[in-house]
C-alpha cells in the first residue's frame, strides 16, 4: 500500500510541476471542462486526453474503468495506484476525490456515504489500467450507484452504459 501512495504522491508532484510550467497540447471544448481534465490530471496522475475513464450503470451498482489509450508503464501503474485508493476511500465514505475534480459533492455520494455498509468495492487489474466495481443489494443504495455513474459520464464526456428504468 506505501508503494501506491508513493505512486501517487509523486504524480502529484509532478502533476504540480507539470500545471506551473507546461502548455497543454490538447483542446478542450471549453475552459469549465478543460479545468476539469486538469484537477483529473492532478488527482489521477495521468492525462485525461490520452486515458479513456468509462462509467457503467449496472443492475446491482456500477463500473468504474480507467485506462491509458497509449502504452504508458508508468501511467497504468497510476491509474491502478488512484483506483486502490479510490476504493479505500469510497469503502470509508469519504469522496472527497471526486468532489476536488469536479469542484462540487458529485450527486448520489450523500447517499452513498451513508449506505457505506450496504455497498462493496472490487479493484481488478485491467490491460493499461483498471476498473472498480460497486455493488449493492440496497435500493437507495442502487439508485446513488446510479445517479453517481450518469452524473460522471455526463461530466467527463465519458463512455459507459447507463441503467434504462423499468
Amino acid at each position: 500500500m506505501n508503494h501506491h501512495i508513493n505512486i501517487f504522491a509523486t504524480s502529484l508532484v509532478a502533476c504540480a510541476l507539470l500545471a506551473c510550467g507546461a502548455k497543454r497540447t490538447a483542446a478542450a471544448p471549453d475552459s469549465g471542462f478543460a479545468a476539469m481534465q486538469e484537477r483529473g490530471h492532478t488527482a489521477m496522475g495521468v492525462d485525461q486526453y490520452t486515458s479513456t475513464h468509462t462509467f457503467d450503470a449496472l443492475p446491482d451498482g456500477g463500473r468504474i474503468a480507467l485506462v491509458r489509450d497509449v502504452d504508458d508503464t508508468l501511467g497504468v501503474q497510476q491509474i491502478r495506484a488512484h483506483l486502490r485508493l479510490i476504493q479505500h476511500a469510497f469503502e470509508s465514505g469519504d469522496f472527497s476525490t471526486p468532489e476536488f475534480v469536479h469542484m462540487k459533492q458529485m450527486p448520489g455520494t450523500a447517499v452513498m456515504t451513508q449506505k457505506r455498509a450496504a455497498i462493496s468495492y472490487t479493484y481488478t487489474d485491467l490491460a493499461r489500467g483498471g476498473e472498480l466495481r460497486i455493488a449493492t443489494r440496497d435500493s437507495d443504495a442502487l439508485a446513488a450507484i446510479h445517479e453517481f455513474m450518469d452524473a460522471q459520464r455526463r461530466d467527463h464526456h465519458a463512455m459507459g452504459a447507463g441503467m434504462v428504468a423499468p
